[in-house]
């Protein structure tokens, strides 16, 4: 599993990067919008009306794409934790045909929708890669933190150069964040303090009940 998600992610990036290099050729960078730069590109130098919008329909499929992964992952992380009691156990029940977790993700889905009625897409992207690096930064902490604590644990796969290796990643996610501006930041400490908040005066004492349940 590792490996073939460290392989994705390198063929994804030297797709990426050639479809930059190749879009920047096309058109000087500082001329690209931030909403179709592709088809911006495509429009100034071939002038056919059916190819530029060919353009936009595949970058309408990869947004909806992208989107219905980030839901499917949203819903699996909460249903782990409404399994472990951080959220509450009835959202950790499974769709009785279907075998899903169908309460959290319809709510899951019905938040999504009040957010994208709510803020602009520019300002949900923002959040998005906020949320994002930051939780890279707390795995790669992890990962430093797991190796000094636990260091016999089973690791079918180990992350390699620890700590340069996850340093390098958090340096990273850090430097990427500061370029956001304050408003997405205001946005994500404020998230980030409800969240806390729920889990000292809620989730914590009930996770902790749940270990303690299930240890022999």
């Amino acid at each position: 599993m590792p490996q073939g998600i460290l392989g994705s992610l390198a063929i994804v990036t030297v797709l990426y990067v050639a479809v930059a290099a190749v879009t920047t050729g096309m058109l000087a960078y500082d001329k690209l919008t931030g909403d179709a730069p592709v088809a911006d590109a495509l429009e100034a130098v071939v002038d056919v009306e059916w190819l530029t919008l060919l353009i936009f329909a595949g970058s309408l499929v990869a947004i909806a794409n992208t989107v219905m992964i980030l839901l499917l992952g949203q819903t699996r992380v909460a249903f782990a934790m409404a399994r472990d009691r951080l959220l509450p156990s009835a959202l950790g029940r499974t769709h009785d045909r279907y075998g899903t977790p169908g309460r959290v993700t319809l709510i899951t889905t019905g938040v999504v929708i009040v957010l994208a009625g709510l803020l602009s897409l520019e300002a949900l992207a923002k959040l998005v890669n906020i949320g994002t690096l930051f939780a890279f930064v707390l795995v790669s902490a992890g990962v430093i933190a797991l190796r000094r604590t636990d260091p016999d644990r089973e690791r079918p796969f180990r992350t390699p150069l620890v700590p340069a290796l996850p340093l390098l990643a958090i340096a990273g996610c850090i430097y990427l964040a500061s370029t956001l501006d304050g408003a997405t930041w205001l946005r994500f400490l404020v998230w980030m303090a409800l969240g806390l908040v729920v889990y000292v005066v809620w989730a914590r004492r009930r996770g902790e009940e749940a270990v303690g349940a299930s240890s022999p």
